[in-house]
């Protein structure tokens, strides 16, 4: 099942928990859920890619525009428990210029807030 697990706000970082296959699906949700908090004045996302171990060139693409969204804000968009394999697509892609990534949600967290 490709889908967004849990969305939460933690101080001023919106996490955004996905589970299965980044593909159009499963981005769109994750952009819904960061618009909408974007929209409110949150400038702060957080993917949580624990549970998702595979993306493809159009999951990737809507992080983009995500990224380009939170840059008119002066935002920043954020990568966490990133598998192995989706690190090094990110960095072949040149996500990893623009975003970074963290080991785990705390981590993450701590360097955001």
């Amino acid at each position: 099942m490709n889908k967004v697990t849990n969305v939460e706000l933690i101080g001023d970082v919106i996490v955004v928990a996905t589970e299965g296959y980044l593909n159009k699906d499963l981005g769109d949700e994750i952009q819904k859920a960061a618009q909408e908090h974007i929209s409110n004045g949150v400038n702060k996302v957080l993917i949580n890619l624990e549970r998702s171990n595979i993306v493809n060139s159009i999951g990737a693409s809507i992080l983009i525009e995500i990224i380009e969204e939170l840059q008119e804000n002066n935002g920043v968009l954020a990568f966490c428990e990133l598998a192995p394999i989706i690190e090094k697509t990110f960095t072949i892609m040149g996500l990893t210029k623009y975003c970074k990534s963290y080991p785990t949600q705390d981590a993450a967290i701590t360097a955001m807030s």
